[in-house]
């Protein structure tokens, strides 16, 4: 009887167990199958038209399983319910600011839940930040006018340099080399050996002291280099602040009557090489160019073998002199970015080659022009990446990269005078020209 009642019992049970099985994973169960479709909508940054995509990807990570899935297009894609973070990068051409720009854009979308309700496809903005393309430092600004005391006479000491890192890591600026030409845009002569393709002939080298990774510069970030690292508002009421400079270039003056100053809060550039035998100043109409450069050998050795002799004929009158000099060269390969500075109505030549800078900019355009002081030449502002940080123009052309003859930096920060009568500067801007956000 017992057997029997098995016997009987045994197809119930195997019913019992049976139903309690999840449902098989088949197209006709559309609970387990369903996705939901995905419309996306790039919203470019300002400023940025004519977008040309040429490879684009869009990484899909589920949290909920911890998988990730890529597609090369956002065309077709579909989502199976669950929590998402999406990752979009596009490879393109744009305009920006009317400048032609080759690189990447970005977004972001985090925490993105699809859910069994999701009936209508999902509609994403793709909110698109441009990605740094620079791989090192640019030079953001170079004030070398100067400024003038209240008796409208000219207040040395307060050159600067910015250096920026415009890139999306962490750069060290250890071993940089900051360097003056050796020769002048307003005077050209046919110097032997011409060296003007394999290096840059320069009279005046500061190196950012450093074994390596001593000197961080996180993106966005920046680099004073100046002059004389103190508050030069005690001296003159026109001038302003460079106490909480990064370093300055300070020179021990063999002139008993021409002695530098050695700030007590800003550290010393490590000095290779100046042809001045008291201090180092920037010339203060900007005849000059201006390079920085990684030097991948010591002091020592560059003394010893980057010794650069040349010779030219100056005529004057007619009569012709043979005329020799004699200064150091730094190899263009060494050279992370230069900037020729000259003056419009005495220009002759540009010193750096074309591959390095194009152009020129300048404070003024005739020699000596009276109104030259306070104004530095900056490099255009263009928008900000996708981490907020400003992104600088670089084509390798200072006529069209840097807005020339603008009001210094620094001295918009601090809010000091933009010229000898004293006047306070009350506008902040981030190239001299974009007014600053609000």
């Amino acid at each position: 009887m017992k057997r029997l009642l098995y016997i009987l019992l045994l197809p119930v049970l195997l019913v019992a167990v049976t139903s309690c099985r999840p449902d098989p994973v088949t197209p006709d169960n559309p609970k387990v199958q369903k996705s939901v479709a995905c419309l996306f909508e790039r919203i470019l940054p300002e400023d940025v038209t004519d977008l040309t995509i040429q490879e684009e990807l869009i990484t899909l990570h589920n949290i909920t399983t911890g998988q990730d899935v890529e597609y090369k297009t956002l065309e077709g894609i579909k989502l199976a319910p669950g929590l998402y973070n999406l990752n979009y990068t596009a490879t393109c051409r744009y305009m920006l600011h009317g400048v032609a720009m080759e690189g990447r854009l970005a977004a972001q979308i985090e925490n993105m839940e699809v859910t069994d309700q999701t009936t209508e496809p999902l509609k994403l903005r793709l909110e698109l930040r441009i990605v740094p393309t620079v791989q090192d430092f640019v030079i953001q600004e170079i004030f070398f006018t100067g400024t003038l005391t209240p008796a409208g006479k000219q207040y040395h000491g307060t050159s600067y340099v910015v250096l920026y890192n415009g890139t999306d890591r962490v750069l060290y600026a250890d071993g940089i080399a900051f360097c003056e030409s050796g020769f002048n845009p307003t005077h050209k002569f046919d110097y032997k050996p011409d060296i003007r393709q394999e290096a840059m002939a320069v009279h005046a080298v500061y190196v950012i002291p450093g074994s390596g990774k001593e000197q961080p510069v996180k993106p966005g970030e920046r680099l004073i280099l100046c002059d004389i690292g103190i508050d030069h508002k005690v001296n003159n009421p026109n001038a302003f602040d460079l106490s909480k400079a990064n370093f300055e270039w300070y020179d021990e003056s063999s002139v008993p009557t021409h002695q530098d100053f050695d700030s007590p809060t800003v550290p010393n550039l490590d000095k290779w090489y100046c042809y001045s035998k008291s201090f180092f100043i920037l010339h203060n109409r900007g005849f000059a160019s201006y390079a920085i450069a990684r030097m991948p050998i010591t002091k020592e050795e560059y003394l010893k073998d980057y010794k650069y002799d040349y010779t030219y004929v100056l005529t004057h009158n007619g009569i012709s002199y043979d005329m020799s000099g004699s200064c150091y060269k730094l190899p263009n390969d060494w050279i992370i970015d230069g900037v020729n500075c000259s003056v419009e109505a005495v220009h002759q030549w540009t010193i750096l080659p074309e591959t390095i800078d194009a152009g020129y900019t300048n404070c003024g355009t005739v020699d000596g022009q009276k109104d030259r002081y306070f104004h530095s030449v900056r490099r255009k502002y263009l928008g900000k990446d996708a981490e907020g940080h400003v992104i600088l123009q670089d084509t390798n052309n200072s006529f069209e990269d840097f807005n020339p003859m603008v009001t210094a930096s620094l001295i918009e920060e601090q809010g000091t005078a933009i010229n000898a009568k004293g006047t306070p500067c009350t506008t902040k801007t981030y190239d001299g020209v974009v007014p600053i956000d609000k």
